[in-house]
C-alpha cells in the first residue's frame, strides 16, 4: 500500500491524456451526472450517448422531467432496456421536485435515499458534482483494483467489496475527486478491460500484482454463474385498414407499462395451445393465423424466442387493457426494442 501517492497521481496523468471526449464529461450538474450515471448501468457508452443527448433535449431539468407523462419517459428510454431504469428515475425527479425544493440534494446520504440511487452511483454523483471524496465502485473498478492489488476473493462478496473500498478510500483523499472518479472508470473502460487488456501500454505496469504475476486474466474472481431463462412469445398482429390491436403490459413482468401486440406465452417454441386459449386473445375458428417472424432476443437473465403472427379475419372486440390504432401511431407508443424493430422493418 505504500504506492498510494504513486497510482493517484499516476492515474490522473493517465487521465488527462486519454480520456475520451463524452457529452457528459466535464458536467457539473448532479442532474445530468446522475441520467449519464443509469443510462451507463447496463448500457456500453456508444449505445448510452444518442440516448442521453436526447434524454436531455427532452427533459432538461429536473422539473421537466418529474412534470412529463410517463409514457413520454418510456418512449425517449425505448430500446435503452431495464425500463425500471426510467421509471425510477422519473418518481425520484417527482420526489426532488416535491421534497428537496427541485434540488438536487447535496449530501450522499440524502442521494442514497432516493429510489434507484444505489451506493455506487450516490458516490459518483458526489465525487463527480460536489467533489466530496466518496469512493465509487462500478464493474470497472472491481476489475481494475482486483488486478493490481492482487484480490482473490469473489468480487460479489462483501469481503472483496471491503478491500477494494479501504484501499480506493485512501486513493482519493488528496485529489480532485471528481476527475480521479472518472479517471479509475475511464481506465477500466478503455485500458483495463475484460478481455484482452492493453498491459503493455498500462501505466501501473510495475505495480500490478496481476501482471507482474501472471495472472491477468484470471483477475477478478467471479464464481456465481447467471443462470439464463428460456422464454416462448408468440405476438399476434390484428389488423384491419391500417387499424392495429396493442395492449400494456401490466403484470410486473420484464417490460411493465410498454406496448406489445396480443400476445401468448407457451413453454415450448412451437405455438401449441388450445383453441380455449386462442379464444382468451380474440382469435377463433373464423380466422386464419400465418406466422411472420421468428426473433431471437437476449436479457441479461433471459432468453426470448419470439414469434409474430398476422391474424386473417375480422378484428375482435377490444378489450379494456387494449388500444385500436393506425399504424402510423405506433411511433407515437413506447415498445420493447425488439418489438420496435419489428414495427420498423414489417409494418
Amino acid at each position: 500500500m505504500n504506492n498510494i501517492p504513486v497510482f493517484s497521481e499516476t492515474l490522473l496523468l493517465w487521465y488527462h491524456e486519454h480520456k475520451r471526449e463524452l457529452p457528459w464529461r466535464g458536467e457539473k450538474d448532479p442532474y445530468k451526472i446522475w441520467i449519464s450515471e443509469v443510462i451507463l448501468q447496463q448500457t456500453r457508452v456508444n449505445q448510452g450517448w444518442n440516448y442521453y443527448v436526447r434524454f436531455i433535449e427532452q427533459f432538461p431539468t429536473i422539473q421537466a422531467l418529474a412534470e412529463a407523462p410517463e409514457e413520454n419517459v418510456m418512449r425517449v428510454w425505448q430500446g435503452l432496456g431495464y425500463y425500471s431504469r426510467a421509471r425510477n428515475i422519473h418518481n425520484t425527479a417527482k420526489n426532488i421536485l416535491a421534497n428537496f425544493d427541485g434540488k438536487f440534494p447535496h449530501e450522499y446520504k440524502d442521494i442514497l435515499s432516493l429510489k434507484g440511487i444505489g451506493p455506487y452511483t450516490a458516490a459518483a454523483i458526489s465525487a463527480i458534482a460536489f467533489g466530496k471524496p466518496h469512493f465509487a465502485i462500478d464493474g470497472n473498478v472491481l476489475r481494475v483494483m482486483s488486478r493490481i492489488y492482487g484480490i482473490f476473493d469473489d468480487v460479489a462478496t462483501p469481503i472483496a467489496y471491503k478491500k477494494i473500498k479501504d484501499i480506493g478510500d485512501q486513493l482519493i483523499n488528496n485529489v480532485p475527486a471528481s476527475d480521479f472518479t472518472q479517471a479509475l472508470m475511464e481506465f477500466g473502460a478503455i485500458n483495463c478491460t475484460p478481455k484482452n487488456p492493453s498491459c503493455y501500454y498500462c501505466p501501473f505496469l510495475r505495480i500490478c500484482y496481476a501482471f507482474q504475476n501472471d495472472v491477468v486474466e484470471l483477475l477478478p474472481i467471479k464464481t456465481n454463474k447467471v443462470k439464463v431463462t428460456l422464454r416462448n412469445f408468440h405476438f399476434f398482429i390484428f389488423s384491419d385498414q391500417d387499424q392495429i390491436i396493442i395492449e400494456k403490459r401490466e403484470d410486473n413482468d420484464i417490460w411493465n407499462n410498454l406496448f406489445q401486440f396480443p400476445m401468448i406465452e407457451t413453454s415450448q417454441p412451437d405455438l401449441k395451445v388450445t383453441r380455449n386459449l386462442l379464444l382468451q386473445i380474440g382469435i377463433s375458428k373464423n380466422h386464419e393465423i400465418q406466422l411472420i417472424l421468428t426473433a431471437k432476443h437476449k436479457l441479461t437473465h433471459q432468453l426470448l424466442d419470439i414469434k409474430f403472427y398476422n391474424v386473417k379475419g375480422a378484428l375482435p372486440p377490444i378489450k379494456n387493457h387494449q388500444l385500436l390504432i393506425h399504424k402510423d401511431q405506433l411511433s407515437e407508443k413506447a415498445f420493447p426494442i425488439v418489438l420496435a424493430r419489428f414495427i420498423k422493418n414489417y409494418l
